[in-house]
């Protein structure tokens, strides 16, 4: 228990010299004054006390009536080194703040919709990656203008769309040009509310725009080659393995901060087992999917896909420290907002696209 400064010089002044802090101040629970040390005869009413019954750090014979005050000397001692349970009620968290059932069962949920828009139907993806940047552009937009940003909201969900659907029928030209057709349409808009903090807005605005729908639309381009849906699988697969691989060693290794400062969580260990899980699967998978690819060249694929992916993390807890917040959004139970599982992937899309160019170009 802690105790304003005032009063911890009072008693720290007595405990020198041998003895305990006078009878004068008693100690309190919190109430509207926040608890501490207060005035000889301070009663408190028994309701800003934890019940002994519901509080197990608390050992009191006898629990006050409610509404009633409580005497001086009538509370229990805390026991030395312990905290509070969980009531039944509370959700399951890992070590690692997750809330695990809740994760799972979100994850496992997004997992079938992006398999079954794989490999059911093709024109799927499309329509999930809309959904997906639409989603992201909101979150971002809503995220910034914590920083009083005001990128304009319209034209950049109405621009993502129209970058997915070139990407999807014009290849990287199309994605290019709806790119360039979404910033110039978002500054004409935003023009229309004057010149001020136009820098900060145009900013944000080109921001938004590259990272979330325009890295997105990548996916867009490897599902429209021969074998695109192993390549979309083979980069999603780096990414949960990466992300699984990270946060299993990290939690029973890790040691080494990463990087505290953007990141607390995060460690080398945990990044070791990113880039070893990534590297074997994609290799199995690669090796076996993709024509005109080995296991060695998969497992290359992984371990870069993987360190990519942590990089993309690292950019991503970069600007909600910046702007103040933990999650994107409460989108997503267990997870956050859509853009914080999106983070990774956001990276990992183009890069996969240039190195399976390399590794098993399409004829």
């Amino acid at each position: 228990m802690s105790y304003p400064d005032s009063h911890g010089e009072q008693t720290g002044h007595w405990a020198r010299h041998g003895g305990a802090a006078p009878d004068a101040y008693a100690e309190t629970g919190s109430g509207a004054n926040g608890g501490g040390w207060q005035p000889e005869g301070w009663d408190q009413p028994a309701a800003a006390y934890p019940v002994s019954g519901d509080d197990p750090a608390w050992n009191s014979p006898t629990a006050p009536v409610a509404g009633e005050p409580v005497p001086r000397g009538a509370r229990g001692k805390r026991r030395a080194g312990r905290s509070p349970r969980p009531s039944p009620g509370e959700p399951t968290t890992s070590r690692a703040g997750r809330n695990l059932p809740a994760a799972v069962g979100v994850g496992s949920g997004l997992g079938a919709v992006l398999l079954a828009a794989l490999f059911l139907w093709e024109p799927a993806l499309l329509g999930v990656i809309a959904v997906a940047a639409g989603i992201g552009i909101w979150e971002m937009v809503r995220a910034v203008e914590a920083d009083d940003a005001r990128p304009p909201l319209l034209p950049l969900v109405a621009g993502g769309l129209l970058m997915t659907g070139l990407a999807w029928w014009a290849g990287t030209d199309g994605l290019t040009m709806a790119l360039l057709v979404t910033v110039c349409a978002a500054l004409l808009w935003r023009l229309a509310d004057g010149v001020a903090a136009l820098r900060r807005d145009l900013t944000s605005t080109v921001l938004i725009a590259v990272y979330v729908p325009f890295l997105l639309s990548f996916a867009v381009l490897m599902r429209d080659q021969p074998d695109g849906e192993w390549r979309v699988l083979a980069v999603l697969l780096a990414v949960v393995l990466s992300d699984t691989g990270g946060y299993a060693f990290g939690v029973f290794l890790g040691k080494h901060p990463m990087a505290p400062k953007i990141s607390p969580k995060k460690s080398w260990e945990g990044f070791g087992g990113s880039v070893f899980s990534a590297a074997l699967g994609s290799g199995i998978l690669l090796a076996l999917a993709v024509d005109g690819a080995n296991f060695l060249e998969g497992a290359l694929f992984g371990a870069v896909i993987a360190v990519v992916a942590v990089l993309g993390d690292l950019t991503e807890s970069m600007m909600k420290r910046d702007l103040g917040i933990k999650d994107m959004s409460s989108l997503l139970p267990g997870h956050g907002g859509l853009m914080d599982r999106l983070d990774s992937i956001l990276f990992a899309v183009p890069a996969a696209y240039l190195l399976l160019s390399l590794i098993a170009p399409v004829s």
